[in-house]
């Protein structure tokens, strides 16, 4: 439901890391993949410093989405609902070898994970921050 935009990582595109802005002078890899080379990180230590940083493209510059297709962060902070059964808040959206999954803080404590597939997920409301899952699918009985 949710696919990189790897056309946003294109050589002369601006990104931030670390929280400073860079242009892309080189890409390889594969677009599922992509390795990047950015404006003012020429050598290994460089690149070193920036891993596990967060890589940021202004959301000007972002393509319009197809259906059943989010950003994120209109995911994250969303109300998860099973029908009117309030079941938490979606702290993130995480990337899991299977699928992405929604990390859901219960409202009563804990986590819950719930894969982003159609048998999971109802519905997705992203301007009422509002998601509508089956506990059922996810082996929970009501």
């Amino acid at each position: 439901m949710v696919e990189p935009k790897v056309e946003l990582l294109t050589l002369g595109a601006s990104v931030t890391v670390g929280g400073a802005a860079h242009e892309i002078v080189r890409r390889a890899g594969t677009d599922r993949h992509p390795i990047l080379r950015v404006e003012g990180c020429e050598n290994r230590d460089g690149a070193e410093a920036l891993r596990g940083q967060q890589l940021e493209v202004e959301s000007s510059e972002r393509p319009p989405l197809g259906p059943d297709e989010w950003w994120a962060e209109q995911l994250e902070g969303a109300a998860v609902f099973d029908g009117e059964r309030e079941v938490g808040v979606v702290r993130r959206l995480l990337a899991l070898p299977s699928c992405e999954c929604l990390q859901v803080e219960r409202a009563g404590g804990g986590e819950l994970l719930v894969p982003l597939v159609r048998d999971a997920i109802r519905e997705v409301d992203p301007e009422r921050a509002r998601i509508d899952v089956n506990l059922a699918f996810l082996g929970e009985a009501p």
